[in-house]
């Protein structure tokens, strides 16, 4: 039992320092940020049934091509409502912001289910974008400065890594409508535009936002030291020498993971259907029969990978509390390259989606959980949300590139190769690089707590 509630030195374990407001604002958090992840794995699961239906073309190459347009233009939309939801984070308050950010991305995924051609289909995704990408700024600065200093880094984790329940919710989702799909039950609706309005009930969670949750103390003391002047300055943010070169430094590890995540990985679910519809096509299956197959394999996958995604998180918590931040990221980096270049290039049955998928998932996820701690503690209240959406969402802004150069390569560079998807894949690892060579840059910040708003 000691295991249970107390670290190896003694001290109570972290979740003792929790009271039930705690609790109540980390469940709020959590479920903002578990159905904006359910929105991102809808999309992932959904892109290539829905590009099919709406370009009418069953082309891998054309497919790999559009679907890196619309997860270009969704990033886009994200970084755009992240700096904008970033900044009214510190300038309104945390709760007031989380709210309007729910509200945007649950109306324009339901609104995605309309979809009649790839231009509206694209402009939903970029206008759902932009509540998802505020969702995260606000959650993790409500988190670090309402939780107790020594609960804050493992609960900041825990976020994190919760938001694997959202995407593990999306696959099952995805894999039920494929099974409707398999026996044709569902008529000609298509389970794409089904999962775009399931999307659309997060919305409920406003109303118990609305009804209880604070904005936390730091915030209220930051408002009120400023005596009417602007919190939330991306001008002071990038002009004061220190917040400058935080956020840069944030921005660079951000963008690594955030290629690594939906340039390589999440594409890795449209490898498994492409390397799954041809031994579906040699059996002879029906079309409808394939596709309800493969919509219940990428679930499949989303699932293995969600649950390597939730070990992972869990584990970089502990390790980046035991080494420090950068020795935690750089690990992380190198463990994230090798696990997805192997990946891409030796995924190439079913019975890989159980071990190996998992294993890419474990590998690219922990670095999320390293975000979600570090970013808070690069910047001051006064600068927090606004901080941490920078590095976030602008980096969200140049790994655009990633899915657009992940579409390029499969469609011009490797065109003639037999599989084009995959050497794309392992092409762009070496983005993971980039980490590698930026964290002699990012000042270590394990022990030190919040910084103050001088």
């Amino acid at each position: 039992m000691l295991g249970l509630t107390a670290n190896a030195k003694g001290e109570p374990a972290w979740w003792r320092h929790l009271d039930r407001y705690h609790w109540f604002v980390l469940l709020v958090a959590a479920l903002g940020w578990m159905f904006d992840c359910l929105d991102q794995q809808i999309f992932n699961i959904a892109r290539v049934p829905a590009l099919r239906d709406l370009l009418g073309v069953s082309d891998v190459k054309v497919l790999a091509q559009y679907g890196g347009y619309a997860t270009a233009i969704f990033l886009l939309g994200w970084a755009a409502g992240g700096l904008i939801f970033g900044v009214l984070g510190d300038r309104i308050g945390r709760a007031r912001t989380m709210v309007l950010t729910i509200l945007v991305y649950s109306a324009f995924t339901g609104l995605s289910a309309l979809s009649a051609s790839f231009w509206d289909f694209a402009l939903y995704r970029f206008l759902t974008g932009l509540g998802v990408g505020g969702e995260f700024a606000v959650g993790v600065a409500l988190v670090a400065e309402v939780m107790p200093e020594k609960a804050r880094p493992h609960a900041l984790g825990l976020l994190q890594a919760l938001s694997t329940v959202g995407n593990i919710s999306a696959a099952l989702l995805g894999m039920g409508l494929g099974v409707l799909e398999h026996h044709q039950l569902i008529g000609h609706v298509g389970s794409w535009r089904l999962m775009f309005v399931v999307g659309a009930f997060p919305a409920l969670l406003v109303l118990i936002i609305r009804r209880r949750l604070k904005e936390p103390e730091r915030w209220r003391a930051a408002a009120a030291d400023r005596g009417g002047a602007r919190l939330g300055s991306l001008a002071e943010l990038l002009g004061h020498p220190r917040w400058r070169r935080h956020a840069l430094v944030g921005m660079l590890l951000a963008f690594v993971g955030v290629v690594g995540l939906w340039g390589i990985l999440f594409f890795s679910i449209d490898l498994i259907r492409a390397v799954l519809r041809s031994a579906f096509e040699a059996r002879g299956l029906p079309a409808a029969q394939i596709a309800g197959q493969l919509n219940l394999w990428a679930g499949m996958a989303s699932i293995m990978i969600n649950i390597g995604a939730f070990f992972g998180m869990l584990a970089f918590t502990k390790f980046t509390e035991r080494v420090g931040r950068r020795a935690a990221f750089a690990a992380g980096f190198l463990l994230a390259m090798a696990s997805s270049a192997a990946g891409f290039w030796f995924l190439r049955d079913i019975s890989q989606i159980f071990w190996l998928v998992p294993l890419m998932g474990f590998c690219q996820f922990a670095l999320f959980a390293g975000y979600a701690i570090y970013f808070p503690e690069l910047f001051p209240t006064r600068l927090r949300s606004t901080g941490v959406s920078f590095c976030y969402n602008v980096g969200r802004f140049i790994a655009a590139l990633g899915p657009l150069t992940l579409g390029l390569l499969a469609s011009q560079v490797f065109k003639h190769h037999p599989e084009p998807l995959r050497m794309a894949g392992i092409s762009l690892c070496a983005v993971f690089l980039v980490g590698l060579a930026v964290l002699p840059f990012a000042p270590e910040t394990k022990g030190r707590g919040l910084p103050s708003d001088e």
